[in-house]
């Protein structure tokens, strides 16, 4: 999935950006008919960044209640005496430590009954969310150039994290029963549609495709800037840290597993119950369990930022593209402070004390079929509409000494996004499909209703019906054939005259 959608989806939208010099939207001038794919991933990018910053204000409070000793969701916790007494007797409890202080003191959810009972909202959570959105304004208030110094610290500081938590897992007991489940295989598993379904959207997600903040931060690059060596050092470290990352992840629950004297598929889980429940406890049964904490909510907080910033970053840039009197200070300040307020207001649903299974239902739906029609499109869109042989040529203009190794990695590309891409896109959209009529959406032994899937759809369909109706404007308000249409006038950068200025010539 990486070789065939990560690699040549990532050049695509990072090449479009650079040469455009615009956001997601205004991009798609060189083909209008294709505006509609710039405004899907505006809503997918609200969708997520509205449940995203619900994941940094958990990060919050559990950095808060961190700062204390005993951990509140360790055994050492008074209020969790009973349940770690009836775990040591055997007895069977509904919950343990970890659980119970997700389920019941941070979400709540043990008070609700479902989507259509979500309660009051958790006034702690709301602090946390307000905060988390404050933090996001101003890195957007300052701009990505200003912005973008912080980003050196958010970007390494979780590899140090890292670093120190795989040393110190190393040096526990039990940890290598966690890594060699880490890098045991069933290749059988390959036989199942899920295993690559999973794997793409791994890819999609880690790498930030279709959602238009690769689009919108390529566009601040420099014209030369060699597109090529970005995506595959960017792609490949990216999957590289993923698998790194692992480790830290796996030593620590086989050290939880052998305390247990459990396997360690018991102790190991994934989405937010990994890094709320089953992490969390593995690092309460580590001495010095506070610091060890901090040091893992510090990294989890900057990772969210570092993402939610790429989000917003493409959907400030595709509307101020669009209205331009918005880049005026005063009125730059009022509509960034209005856009957070907005999705802070928005997102008290989810920190409700149902909230869990919204945030369940918009997760599940908001990048599901919508995200991979749009990415289609934009793949389809670029190598037939625009033509891949310009696409290539463009890539080439922007990169001034060209070496031998990228006309031949041009070519490998040039392949997928003809074919292979597509064929992949498509198989993962019929999966999907099949998947969605066949399985039931839901969060522990709740299984969400008809209506509340439906719900989840709708949310997928709207982001993806903004290519046929934003296509049906743009041929409304032009005259001619669809092919003519399709022929609009290609606008290039906003320099005059960049293939003089990239090669070092005087710029007219």
């Amino acid at each position: 999935m990486l070789l065939f959608t990560g690699l040549p989806l990532f050049l695509m939208e990072l090449s479009l950006g650079q040469y455009g010099a615009a956001g997601p939207i205004t991009v798609w001038k060189c083909c209008p008919l294709l505006k509609g794919i710039g405004i899907g991933m505006l809503l997918v990018a609200s969708l997520v960044s509205l449940y995203y910053n619900v994941i940094i204000a958990w990060t919050f409070y559990y950095l808060g209640m961190s700062f204390q000793s005993p951990l509140p969701w360790s055994c050492d916790a008074p209020q969790n005496a009973h349940l770690c007494q009836n775990a040591s007797l055997g007895n069977s409890s509904r919950f343990s430590a970890s659980e119970a202080f997700w389920n019941e003191r941070v979400l709540g959810v043990t008070h609700s009954s479902g989507l259509s009972d979500p309660g009051p909202v958790k006034w702690q959570l709301a602090i946390c969310l307000l905060l988390a959105w404050i933090v996001i304004f101003l890195c957007m208030l300052k701009g990505i150039r200003s912005s973008g110094k912080v980003v050196y610290f958010t970007a390494t500081f979780p590899y140090l994290v890292i670093v120190v938590l795989i040393i110190r897992g190393a040096t526990l007991e039990g940890s290598i029963d966690g890594v060699r489940f880490y890098l045991s295989s069933d290749w059988s598993r390959l036989q199942s549609a899920q295993v690559w379904n999973d794997a793409a959207s791994q890819i999609f997600y880690s790498l930030g495709i279709g959602f238009g903040g690769l689009l919108s931060m390529a566009s601040y690059n420099k014209f030369d800037n060699n597109v090529i060596r970005d995506t595959l050092v960017i792609a490949i470290g990216n999957c590289c840290t993923s698998f790194f990352a692992g480790f830290a992840i796996f030593s620590i629950l086989g050290h939880m597993a052998w305390k247990k004297q459990v396997p360690v598929g018991m102790v190991a889980d994934s989405g937010p119950g990994l890094a709320f429940v089953a992490y969390p406890e593995a690092l309460a049964l580590l001495p010095g369990s506070a610091f060890w904490s901090i040091l893992f909510f510090l990294m989890l907080f900057t990772l969210g930022v570092d993402t939610l910033f790429g989000n917003m970053e493409g959907i400030t840039t595709a509307v101020m593209d669009e209205f331009p009197s918005l880049r005026d200070w005063r009125r730059k300040v009022i509509f960034l402070g209005a856009l957070c307020f907005t999705f802070y207001l928005l997102g008290l649903l989810l920190i409700t004390e149902g909230g869990i299974y919204w945030f369940t239902l918009i997760d599940a739906y908001s990048t599901s079929f919508g995200l991979i029609i749009i990415v289609l499109f934009m793949c389809l869109g670029v190598a037939f509409f625009y033509g891949v042989n310009q696409f290539c040529r463009d890539i080439v203009d922007m990169i001034c000494r060209c070496p031998p190794w990228c006309s031949k990695v041009l070519l490998y590309f040039k392949a997928c996004w003809v074919c292979f891409t597509p064929c992949l896109l498509l198989f993962i959209l019929f999966y999907i499909f099949l998947e969605m009529y066949h399985t039931t959406l839901h969060y522990g032994s709740y299984v969400y209703p008809r209506w509340g899937k439906a719900l989840g759809i709708c949310m997928s369909v709207l982001s993806c019906l903004q290519i046929p109706l934003w296509a049906a404007v743009a041929l409304f308000k032009e005259s001619g054939t669809l092919t003519d249409v399709s022929k609009t006038v290609r606008k290039g950068n906003s320099h005059s005259n960049p293939v003089k200025w990239r090669c070092g010539l005087p710029n007219p």
